[in-house]
């Protein structure tokens, strides 16, 4: 694979709608992070589920960012496997805080499929997966 080819592929998920999509994950990112590390170092006895959960969402967002960033093939894998398991948890999380709220003694990024958000953790992984598949370039025949 060339390099020229490669700058496409990443400029290609980076432009436009992909654009705003790596923004939207990097503000998740930064907001996730300080979020999860504030609540972990002062109160982490208070709700360890939610907390560590919120944790578990800022690594797969820092994953998905960063593998959206990044041009090529093998970036382009991850940003689907991380962003495939980010809806799933959103999914699995935002049911789990649903039907058993006493687990949750405070929410987590996915709690109630992330209605602290605005619900935007639950649509931003079916946006993203969307990009990918859209931004996509065919693989030459080997």
């Amino acid at each position: 694979m060339s390099e020229i080819a490669d700058t496409r592929r990443a400029s290609a998920r980076t432009t436009g709608p992909g654009r705003v999509i790596l923004a939207l994950y990097v503000v998740f990112v930064i907001g996730s992070t300080s979020r999860a590390t504030a609540q972990i170092l002062t109160r982490f006895d208070q709700a360890p589920l939610a907390y560590s959960l919120s944790a578990l969402a800022a690594a797969i967002y820092i994953v998905a960012t960063v593998s959206l960033a990044i041009p090529g093939e093998s970036a382009w894998r991850v940003s689907v496997a991380a962003i495939s398991v980010e809806l799933l948890g959103v999914l699995a999380v935002g049911t789990w805080s649903v039907v058993q709220p006493e687990q949750f003694a405070d929410a987590s990024v996915w709690s109630h499929y992330g209605q602290g958000y605005l619900f935007i953790p639950l649509v931003l992984p079916l946006l993203g997966l969307w990009w990918l598949a859209r931004s996509r370039e065919p693989q030459p025949q080997r």
